[in-house]
């Protein structure tokens, strides 16, 4: 578990598929994504279970520590087809935008990945119209790498969201790093 000021960062629990349902139902949520079924939003949390078993990070399940209300998710996933490199992500509800949430989970995951992976840079990808995505990414010290935009293979030819855009941050050189003593 990740704590911060006002998060934690969480594995999944039962009691987090009906709000994950009802966000995965939410057409703006959405918006910017392929649209999920319930059976598909258990699907992910049971994806998002395994993986963190077997890797020890995902997605985790996103609470607000005051009240333990359910905020979406955020974290850092292992690499998986079509992707080659460790990916932070985030996904939160309406009623928690705007209030920063998503840049106090993504800090965080960030600073848990260079202390406990050993990887060179993390990565972050969306489609160029989820501004408020990628304006994040450029708050988190994120990099654009336009020569590195895909169309996302699981979604069809003609799906407006198949154009996905990177973003990516090296590991920060200053300060103790996985495996160092300082």
């Amino acid at each position: 578990m990740i704590e911060t000021e006002r998060l934690l960062l969480r594995g999944w629990r039962e009691t987090d598929r009906a709000p994950f349902r009802a966000m995965a139902a939410d057409a703006e949520v959405m918006r910017f994504l392929p649209a999920t079924s319930a059976a598909e939003a258990d699907a992910a949390i049971d994806r998002m279970i395994a993986t963190e078993a077997e890797h020890g990070h995902v997605f985790w399940a996103l609470e607000r520590k005051a009240d333990g209300a359910f905020l979406g998710f955020c974290g850092i996933m292992p690499p998986r087809p079509p992707l080659h490199e460790t990916e932070i992500g985030w996904r939160l509800p309406r009623h928690a935008w705007g209030q920063g949430y998503a840049r106090e989970a993504a800090q965080a995951s960030l600073a848990w990945a260079w202390a406990n992976l050993d990887v060179p840079a993390v990565m972050a990808m969306t489609v160029a119209g989820n501004v408020r995505s990628w304006q994040l990414m450029e708050r988190l010290g994120m990099t654009r790498q336009p020569d590195e935009d895909f169309d996302h293979p699981a979604l069809a030819e003609d799906d407006p969201l198949r154009p996905h855009i990177v973003y990516r941050i090296q590991r920060p050189t200053e300060g103790p790093t996985k495996g160092s003593t300082a």
